[in-house]
Formats: C-alpha cells, structure tokens, sequence
C-alpha cells in the first residue's frame, strides 16, 4: 500500500493537457493560456473550443462551433414536458435528472466513436443551457423565450431566461464568468465524470456524475450562500460586525478560502471588477460595497482570501438572476470542461482504480450459526 492522504489532497491522480493550477503562485489557466490572457480576450465559444481541441480557433472553426451550438439548442418534448413537472423540485436535481434523460432520445447515445462522442459534447453544451432557462420560465408560469440565432452563448442564455436581450456590458461580463468557470483541473466533480469515463460509460452518465458532485454544498453551492449573506446584511458597519462575531464562533463565512490556491483565486480577481461594474450599471452597487468590506475584514482577522464563489454571487444577483440556480449555471460553463475530461479520458484510457486503507476488523473471523449470535 501506499502513503494514505485523507481526501487525496496533492496527490496526483492522472496525467492531462487540459488545465494547469499553481496555488502557491495564483496560476490558473486551459491548455497554457493564463486565465487573465484568457478573460480580458477571449469569448466562451472560443474557450469551449479551446478545451475540446487543445488550440484556439480560426475564425471558420469558430463560425462553425456556433453554428453547431445553435443547432443544437432546443430540448426533446418530452424533456420539456418533465421540466414543466417538476416546478417545486431542487433545480440541481431537476437538472441532474433532464441531463440524463438527454441520453434516451439522442440516437448516438450508445455510439462510442471519437466523432460521436464530440457531437454529443456539443449537444451537451447547448442543451445544458437551455434546460436551465427553460426550467426556470416554467416553474414561474411564463411562456419559453425561443433564442435567438444570432445571439452567442452567453447572451442568449440572459435572453431565453429573463426574455431581455441584455446590452454588451451584461453580455460581456457573463461571458467572462463563464469562462473563469469553465474548468479546474481534477476538482470532485471532474474526478467524478472522468472515473466514470474511465469505465467507457457512455458521455451521458459521465456528466451526469458530475453533475451529482457539483450538487454538494462543499463543491458548487457557495455562491448562493454568499449572496444570501450579502442580501440580510444591512450596513457595511454590521457586516464587518457580523463576520467578526462569525469568526469568533469559528463558523466557517462561504466564498473564502480554497483547497488548492494558497494565494488569491485568479477568478476572483476578475469577478470583483464584474461586481462592482454590474452593481453600478443595475442599482446594486451596495452588494459589492458590502462585499469589500466582508473580504477586507476576514483577511485581516483569518488572512482568507476570496474564491470564484464570492463575487460571482453579486455579479450574478446583478444580471437578474434567481439565487437557486447559481449552482445550474455553475454546471453549464463547467459543462465544457467536464466534456473535455471525458473526451481525453476515452483518448487514453486506463480504469480509474484506487486502493483504500482497511480500518475494519482483521481478517479471519469465527462464523457463528445464526441461532447462537
């Protein structure tokens, strides 16, 4: 047996081109282009693209991503109809759930060619989103918002959901958060997906299990914690008060921290710009005061910095968008890089394996008939 770290923490679990992370050094970025490089510059479609292929696209690949993203865009009826059933129900279970029935009306669901399974990687990607906004118009009784050809990812994403084209600042600024959250490495619900490739389970399960991972409060729910914070904290005085008092009781404060960066998140470098920015632009600009205040007085009390979670959920508040389906948003950019593992993992594959420690009783145990236990 080998040495034992409890939650596999630093332990190098396989080999990828996909994503690179130094904690120690605040470096982040997808098949060697730094993530600052990555959100000053370039549009979700292109990470997309990025990820899935391992280069940046000529402007034809790219026109044909799109084109292939909006093809791709609408549901199966009777997935449709299963989103209008289940109105009261968690939307991280509703989605983890549409997602797998995707399976069922897709006719190359079983077929495990490269090609195959690049196609079902973009259908994935365009339908993820649209469960989410379709999801979310009916549970509130509205009628669905037929997207628009002409709108990239990341606008019609706004438009389908909230039925308002949204201008190029709002545009803009969801796509960059898309693409800070695009991929990170083997984080559980990469891990997840890519041990279930690993059994050539079809791409379907594969993210499905991701989506499973996601849905656990110590993976992808935290923004909606942080802006809940945010929204029933009154004056910056009180939420510098009640993040004191919270730290006294040692109660953990979301958004802060990370198992991997020892320094500032880099995608928290670029939200806190996208929060102040929309919360000028949409009246919310209190939330992000607040938001400086709470991340100035847990670093000098804890030396805590923020993570992706903290000012996504103000940025997000801002662009109009219901709390509980943070953690689905989440699950759409991450989409891309779940579907990026599991492309790579059926490239070179090896069954995902590990050994655990035995704690139970030794081996060699007396058996006792059942009438003299």
């Amino acid at each position: 047996m080998g040495t034992i770290t409890t939650g596999l923490e630093g332990v190098i679990a396989g080999e990828s081109e996909i994503c690179y992370i130094d904690g120690y050094q605040g470096i982040l970025s997808y098949r060697g282009y730094n993530i600052h490089t990555l959100a000053d510059n370039a549009t979700f479609e292109e990470v997309i693209f990025l990820l899935w292929n391992g280069w940046l696209p000529k402007q034809a690949e790219l026109d044909e991503l799109k084109r292939q993203l909006v093809a791709e865009r609408q549901l199966p009826a009777p997935v449709i109809e299963f989103l209008g059933s289940v109105a009261k129900s968690n939307p991280m279970d509703v989605l983890r759930t549409a997602v797998s029935m995707l399976s069922l009306y897709d006719g190359e669901a079983a077929d495990m060619s490269p090609e195959a399974n690049h196609r079902k990687a973009v259908r994935l990607m365009a339908t993820t989103a649209t469960i989410v906004t379709t999801f979310d118009r009916l549970r509130n009784g509205k009628s669905l918002v037929a997207g628009d050809p002409a709108l990239g990812f990341a606008a019609n994403f706004l438009y389908t959901l909230t039925e308002r084209r949204p201008d190029d600042v709002m545009e803009r600024a969801f796509d960059v958060a898309l693409t800070l959250h695009a991929d990170h490495e083997l984080n559980a619900s990469t891990f997840a997906a890519r041990v279930t490739a690993a059994t050539l389970s079809d791409i379907y399960s594969c993210v499905t299990s991701g989506i499973g991972a996601l849905k656990g409060p110590l993976h992808g729910g935290a923004n909606q914690d942080v802006i809940k914070w945010l929204l029933d904290l009154g004056t910056e005085e009180e939420a510098v008060a009640r993040v004191q008092n919270t730290l006294a009781r040692k109660v953990k404060i979301p958004g802060f921290g990370h198992r991997v960066y020892r320094t500032e998140d880099p995608r928290a470098t670029h939200l806190r710009v996208l929060s102040e920015e929309l919360g000028k632009r949409t009246g919310h600009e209190n939330l992000y005061r607040l938001s400086k205040r709470m991340e100035e007085t847990i670093k000098s009390v804890k030396g805590l910095l923020p993570n992706v979670d903290f000012y996504s959920a103000s940025a997000y508040y801002s662009l109009g968008i219901p709390i509980d389906i943070y953690t689905p948003i989440f699950a759409v950019s991450r989409m891309s890089g779940w579907t990026a593992h599991v492309l790579e993992q059926y490239r070179n594959n090896r069954l995902i394996r590990p050994r655990a420690e035995y704690k139970g009783n030794p081996d060699g145990q007396t058996w006792i008939p059942i009438k003299d236990r």
